[in-house]
């Protein structure tokens, strides 16, 4: 297995249950339905994380299913905030330490406040990014929430 990431140390850490899967990825290819044939997952189980940024609370991350789309004004009113949008993609790296591809809701620089989906409380095993691109992490969606302290809300329509 390639060299643990951040998002598998804060696992370790706190004795959370996982397994690592790695995958053939491809610069022009990093969408969901890639992802979940590579790991043979249903695509309502592989999660994407996406960070954005709040007109009144700064950097705020979304984790939801990746064949989804984000409802920006659910995660709005979810964040206290009035509008969220999009960070640009060259912030990324610096904001969260993870690119594009390979952005985890674990283990990122700073401690943003992260809201998932509530369907990821709907499967025994969801799959997120470990941080690195080709790198999966399986694990209970109810220990995700429960180990990044996220708050669980409807942001997809």
């Amino acid at each position: 297995m390639s060299s643990k990431t951040n998002a598998c140390r804060l696992l370790d850490k706190h004795k959370v249950p996982y397994t690592v899967h790695e995958y053939e990825w491809d610069e022009e290819n990093l969408n969901a339905k890639h992802v979940a044939e590579q790991i043979d997952l249903q695509i309502e189980q592989v999660f994407k994380t996406l960070v954005l940024r709040g007109d009144k609370t700064g950097v705020i991350m979304a984790c939801i299913p990746a064949h989804k789309e984000l409802h920006l004004k659910l995660l709005a009113a979810a964040s206290k905030n009035k509008k969220v949008e999009m960070v640009p993609m060259k912030e990324i790296l610096e904001l969260t330490g993870y690119i594009r591809g390979g952005c985890s809701p674990l283990g990122t620089k700073k401690n943003y406040p992260l809201y998932i989906d509530e369907s990821a409380l709907t499967f025994s095993l969801i799959s997120i990014s470990a941080g690195k691109r080709g790198l999966q992490i399986f694990m209970n969606g109810a220990e995700l929430i429960n180990v990044s302290n996220a708050i669980p809300v409807c942001l997809t329509m």
